[in-house]
């Protein structure tokens, strides 16, 4: 079989891309070839035969100055043309979808439609739904400026989304989202994918509100990967190490609910707390003494580094979808705290592998980790469920998907 996995990016970025890099390389293990279609980009690692990628755009650069740029975003004439040289050579028979709205844009759907008209060649379309794009224009489901979740746009009734200045508090980026959205609604374009994965059921449920949508939606959770052996070893890491430390780890961001879990560490004197990763709150990370951070990890470092905590945190303010970081810290062994929105309840057993509070509470959050890091044969408990949890393997996955999905 052969399989055309489209992604906006095409270089490690975050969760979508991990997705794409692992599921290829399985397919490919499986005897199916697989070829990738993106933009171009100078830490690009995989591609196509026939050399076919759009330019690299940036909707979130604030470069919207030329002209022609705001059309590019909402219908792209080039990702149309680049994707037909890519089909042209490649005959896949399934395109598989990821993230490709404003940088590639859903122009391509209308593509893949008249290639199997020129061919007479039918084309299984699949998407996986990282996000809530496609009834939510800036894909969060929340007014980024207020810090509040909001369902408003959900209905098909885009123009919250321009009222709330809510992609990048800007007006005009705002604007075209709300266009860009209300443009694919009206023609029914996402009409033309066959099946939309989704990695959780609470993403399912939100897709599930569009009436077009509805009739394509399936449930699967996403695979966890066994770390690999990485350049920047352990060793660099652990003589950064308190004897106990409360981990967390990801994107240094607010819709992440670091501001809130910083109230908490700056509180919480008598307890280490890690930090591993980056993001634009990082300098506010390294301010607070408790707090030591290790930079960004992963591989075999960061398994070491998850397993050798307490218990992890993911105090997340916004509707996760099906979150990593939830899933590796059980895998690991390690208990977690998380916030109880969006994908998450459906990964943490409360109670048994780690404990749910609500979101953006700073109070409960403090008492659950000071319950936690004061009593260890707590956690001692939770480590022994741990051994019980039970994810698909990318091999298990990749099976499903090609059963069930692809053919």
């Amino acid at each position: 079989m052969k399989i055309l996995l489209v992604n906006k990016f095409l270089y490690p970025n975050g969760g979508s891309e991990t997705y794409i890099f692992e599921l290829g390389k399985q397919l490919q293990k499986m005897g199916h070839e697989v070829q990738y279609f993106g933009m171009e980009h100078e830490g690009r690692i995989v591609g196509n035969n026939a050399g076919g990628y759009t330019s690299n755009m940036d909707f979130h650069s604030g470069k919207l100055q030329k002209l022609l740029y705001p059309f590019k975003i909402i219908y792209s004439k080039e990702a149309r043309k680049k994707i037909r040289i890519v089909l042209d050579d490649f005959a896949p028979d399934v395109v598989h979808l990821n993230n490709i709205n404003f940088q590639i844009t859903p122009s391509i759907l209308y593509e893949i439609k008249e290639y199997e008209k020129k061919n007479n060649k039918p084309v299984k379309i699949v998407y996986t739904a990282h996000d809530y794009q496609w009834v939510c224009p800036n894909h969060m489901m929340m007014i980024p400026s207020a810090g509040a979740l909001c369902f408003a746009c959900r209905g098909g009734k885009f123009g919250a989304c321009t009222k709330n200045r809510c992609i990048h508090n800007s007006r005009i980026k705002s604007l075209l989202g709300t266009i860009e959205a209300g443009y694919y609604k009206r023609r029914k374009s996402y009409d033309m994918v066959d099946t939309i994965i989704c990695p959780s059921a609470f993403m399912k449920e939100q897709l599930d509100s569009d009436d077009v949508l509805r009739k394509k939606t399936i449930m699967l959770h996403n695979f966890v990967t066994p770390a690999e052996d990485e350049i920047g070893t352990w060793e660099t890491i652990k003589p950064r190490l308190p004897e106990r430390y409360v981990l967390y780890f990801g994107r240094f961001s607010e819709e992440k609910g670091v501001k809130t879990l910083l109230k908490v560490c700056q509180n919480m004197t008598e307890v280490s707390f890690v930090f591993a990763g980056t993001g634009p709150l990082t300098e506010e990370v390294s301010r607070i003494p408790n707090i030591r951070n290790v930079g960004f990890v992963r591989g075999k470092a960061l398994k070491k580094l998850i397993a050798g905590a307490e218990f992890s945190l993911y105090p997340s303010q916004w509707y996760e979808n099906c979150p990593f970081s939830v899933m590796e810290s059980q895998l690991y062994g390690t208990p977690m705290i998380a916030s109880s929105l969006g994908g998450t309840p459906e990964l943490l057993q409360d109670g048994m592998t780690g404990e749910l509070f609500e979101a953006g509470n700073a109070a409960e959050l403090k008492e659950k980790i000071a319950r936690l890091w004061e009593h260890p044969e707590i956690c001692d408990k939770y480590r022994e469920n741990c051994k019980n949890i039970k994810f698909d393997t990318i091999e298990e996955y990749c099976g499903k998907i090609v059963r069930k999905v692809y053919t």
